[in-house]
């Protein structure tokens, strides 16, 4: 289900006093490819609940540049909130989720397999409140801007 920050906030409070484990995962996730569900399907199998943050469409324009994102903020957290191993998703605006993982303290902070454990740029953050770090999904074979190049290639 897609919440705003307060709304994660609380549902995340419920969880845990029900003694549930939070993951959390996140990215800009512009056309979803099966990179993205084995990552979120590895996140989703380190605790009992996956929190999902999508970068908004500002920072995906930053982080991608021109032309992107393809899809709307709230089409791409629709999309993922409809998988199966999802159980919230987030969109944020910053241009880290340092903050959200401040907030939420999530029990695991996955990432996908382009990083290490010790590249993680927000790891120090999530040892700072006793979290953990892992590196989760398949190898990444699979990129959005393939996919775009493809369709370009394809539509002429």
């Amino acid at each position: 289900m897609v919440l705003n920050e307060t709304e994660l906030a609380a549902a995340i409070a419920r969880e845990r006093a029900d003694c549930r484990t939070i993951a959390f995962a996140n990215g800009c996730f512009d056309l979803l490819h099966a990179g993205h569900v084995r990552y979120l399907q590895g996140a989703s199998a380190e605790a009992d609940r996956l929190v999902v943050a999508i970068n908004d469409d500002a920072s995906v324009a930053a982080l991608k540049g021109p032309g992107r994102p393809i899809l709307a903020a709230a089409d791409r957290a629709e999309l993922v909130a409809g998988l199966k191993c999802v159980d919230y998703v987030v969109v944020f605006a910053d241009s880290t989720v340092e903050r959200l993982l401040l907030l939420l303290k999530p029990d695991v902070h996955c990432k996908g397999t382009d990083y290490t454990v010790d590249t993680v740029p927000e790891r120090a953050v999530v040892a700072s409140y006793g979290g953990r770090t892992a590196i989760v999904g398949d190898a990444k074979l699979h990129a959005t801007r393939d996919l775009i190049a493809r369709i370009r290639t394809n539509d002429q």
